[in-house]
């Protein structure tokens, strides 16, 4: 068995100073697709694409289908199999292509296919949770945010950043304690440090930057 964990929470500067070594310069796949263009409707759908499935399905799912349409206009125009088979193998993939047709083409109706930039008129489209319309309007407007997936929720807690039960709550939560310089850039270096490090199951601690600092706050097993 490892040892008690201690209690005290790392502080904010030697978490992203730790983080940030521990990933270097790698980026999740939506963060490649936004800083290639910043095109809030390409990040929207890929963020979309992004839910329960693995970056690189992700990246190269949202490649197939930009190929074909990067414009709510275009999209809209797709049939549905073609989205379906350009997304494919991506996580609910048949759900998917359904909320990224149902998306552009109300973009075209009611928004003169601009995506909204605020969190609470992209949470009435259906598919957009808190996740995805962050990252639009992070990414893809510059705006203050931060966002909260599984991965960002788990460390954050693990480290006594935050000591909250669900992602919702870790968001604003992280906004008491998080200097704001960091919001924007908060969620990509949690999720490729929760990808490569700090690991659902048995993380890999003796790897971890941290590892001495870190209260390890509801880690079992672990490496």
């Amino acid at each position: 068995m490892p040892p008690k964990s201690q209690s005290v929470p790392v502080s904010i500067s030697k978490a992203i100073k730790g983080m940030s070594k521990a990933v270097g310069k790698s980026l999740p796949s939506v963060s490649q697709i936004a800083r290639a263009r910043r095109d809030p409707f390409r990040i929207l759908v890929s963020t979309v694409l992004s839910l329960r499935t693995k970056d690189e399905v992700t990246m190269e799912a949202s490649k197939r289908l930009f190929e074909k349409a990067d414009t709510p206009e275009v999209l809209s125009k797709l049939p549905l199999r073609v989205i379906e088979r350009a997304i494919y193998p991506a996580g609910f993939y048949r759900t998917k292509a359904r909320s990224i047709k149902e998306i552009s083409r109300r973009l075209v109706r009611d928004y003169d296919s601009r995506v909204p930039d605020t969190i609470d008129e992209l949470l009435t489209f259906k598919g957009v949770g808190r996740k995805t319309a962050n990252l639009v309007i992070t990414l893809g407007y510059g705006k203050d945010g931060i966002c909260v997936d599984t991965h960002v929720h788990r460390a954050s807690n693990r480290m006594g950043l935050v000591d909250t039960k669900k992602p919702e709550e870790t968001e604003f939560a992280l906004m008491d304690v998080l200097p704001r310089k960091h919001w924007i850039g908060y969620n990509e270096l949690l999720v490729r440090f929760g990808q490569m490090v700090c690991k659902p199951i048995s993380p890999l601690c003796s790897q971890c930057p941290l590892d001495k600092d870190c209260p390890k706050i509801g880690v079992g097993k672990r490496r």
